[in-house]
């Protein structure tokens, strides 16, 4: 099958209305304008008609906002001049991202994907049965030490810095996602689930920290710079 500029055999790619860069699909954020001209973000790329697609961080995207320059570039991929933006439209792309990172937890927690509770946790990543490691928002430094150490432990990185990524909720979100109470830590035991999931974180880290390098699996980097991520 032949592709066009916009796909290759792997991924559609898209352009940033923004930068003029392309991208996988995957790693862009669609915005949708609905039938009044309001321009909504449209987090799983579903929305019916028309789309554009940004791939910039918060503050850039805020900035386009408010010198119009955002204006401009969705009046020209939505061929009209009927475009409203909210000024919170930034907010609202990161919640959705949000929510969409926390629909993914409640989903794989409940294909048995995932694993809480720090005793839990200890004893899965000391065995090496951790793909993915994450911390609540909220969790004590102490408890996040010692849940690091022990995927090292089971992961022969002892040593090497590798730790879990905190999470950009707290323990309630999280527990209210998953069904579960007081999920400070998840483990994630499934290698193709961690990749579900870290699609979505790494989209939020790459909007709301506007740095590649964050991003891993679903966006395209590498193994040792997710190990290395910063919990902030």
């Amino acid at each position: 099958m032949r592709t066009t500029p916009n796909e290759t055999r792997h991924a559609p790619i898209r352009k940033c209305i923004l930068t003029g860069e392309r991208d996988e699909r995957s790693a862009l954020i669609r915005l949708a304008l609905g039938p009044d001209g309001t321009v909504a973000p449209d987090i799983h790329a579903k929305a019916p008609g028309r789309g554009a697609w940004v791939g910039v961080s918060a503050d850039a995207f805020e900035e386009a906002r408010s010198k119009g320059k955002l204006r401009g570039a969705l009046r020209h991929a939505f061929k009209t001049s009927k475009v409203e933006i909210a000024e919170d439209l930034s907010a609202r792309i990161s919640g959705g991202l949000e929510k969409a990172l926390l629909d993914r937890l409640g989903l794989e927690a409940r294909a048995s994907n995932l694993i809480c509770g720090a005793d839990k946790v200890d004893a899965e990543a000391r065995k090496g049965r951790v793909a993915l490691l994450l911390h609540a928002a909220d969790a004590s430094a102490d408890g996040v030490g010692k849940r690091d150490q022990s995927w090292r432990v089971g992961s022969g990185a002892e040593g090497s810095g590798k730790r879990g990524i905190k999470l950009p909720f707290d323990r309630d979100a999280i527990s209210a996602a998953l069904g579960r109470s007081n999920a400070v830590h998840v483990a994630i035991t499934d290698e193709k689930a961690a990749d579900r999931v870290m699609h979505h974180l790494g989209r939020w880290l790459k909007f709301n920290r506007c740095s590649n390098s964050d991003v891993k699996r679903g966006l395209g980097i590498t193994e040792s710079s997710t190990s290395n991520l910063k919990s902030e």
